[in-house]
């Protein structure tokens, strides 16, 4: 890819430039010409491909339908994927239901291969859906190449009103989504060791700590801008400490302080003050 995404600044005042320059950025990456060549392929192929063994059977094409769920890291996983795909979503058994990672559950339905509705790649719209995911996907994949904590706030970004919508979704979908884990667990100052807690025990140690942050307990909060904005701030002011990326009397010491001591009056309106960013 020739074109990078430019990330110049780091932690709130990053987010606020990736915000300003999104759309600029997002026009000039998908306009690279490596982009569009892997693009192309996948439109002209995708149709052609009626079985999992199809797909996972061209290096390209599967490269592509695993970076638009997450799952570029699984690219060499072949008999796992195909796998995964050929069981479908139908049965509550099916390894896509059971395994942590939820972008297998949503690829293997959107595939449909091992389901009743029956292979879906050459249906109406099915390739131009794919190809939007894939290039959030790898823009998001090029700014965490660029800055691993903004990519994490990109990613939770996307995800956020799909949380707080729909059956199943609870604290367990968190849970199991290693990427929005991260983004909660700093934002909510759970400690490292919180891993190591009983799966049902984590779930009920964040639902708590976001109602004492947010005011409830349930992901429905995040259907409001306003909290989802609250948690990307509390996530990166508590990483620009982490990594040293504030000195010890600047506005990220500040806005570190103002989190571990939020119940002082007007703290919030305070820490919104330190990291506004006006460009």
């Amino acid at each position: 890819m020739s074109y990078q995404v430019q990330v110049p600044l780091t932690g709130i005042a990053g987010w606020r430039f990736l915000e300003r320059t999104q759309t600029t950025q997002k026009s000039a990456f998908e306009n690279d010409a490596m982009m569009k060549r892997e693009i192309a392929y996948f439109e002209e192929n995708i149709g052609k491909v009626e079985t999992a063994a199809d797909l996972v059977g061209d290096r390209r094409l599967l490269n592509f339908a695993l970076t638009a769920y997450g799952l570029e890291g699984d690219l060499d996983k072949k008999a796992l994927v195909r796998k995964i795909l050929e069981e479908g979503t139908d049965d509550k058994k099916a390894l896509a239901n059971r395994i942590s990672n939820t972008g297998y559950k949503e690829m293997t339905t959107a595939f449909g291969f091992g389901n009743e509705t029956g292979v879906q790649t050459a249906t109406d719209g099915f390739a131009a859906k794919i190809v939007n995911l894939y290039k959030e996907r790898s823009f998001e994949s090029s700014v965490y190449d660029q800055n691993a904590h903004l990519g994490l706030v990109m990613n939770f970004n996307r995800k956020a009103e799909m949380l707080s919508e729909g059956e199943g979704k609870s604290w367990y979908t968190v849970l199991g989504d290693k990427q929005l884990r991260k983004v909660f667990e700093g934002a909510l100052g759970l400690p490292a060791s919180f891993i190591n807690l009983d799966i049902d025990k984590q779930a009920m140690m964040m639902e708590k700590k976001a109602k004492q942050v947010f005011g409830s307990g349930s992901l429905t909060a995040f259907q409001d801008q306003k909290n989802v904005d609250k948690l990307i701030t509390r996530f990166l002011a508590r990483a620009q400490i982490e990594e040293g990326g504030a000195s010890a009397t600047g506005p990220g010491a500040s806005a570190l302080f103002l989190l571990q001591h939020r119940n002082s009056s007007g703290s919030q309106g305070l820490l919104n003050l330190f990291y506004r960013f006006d460009g």
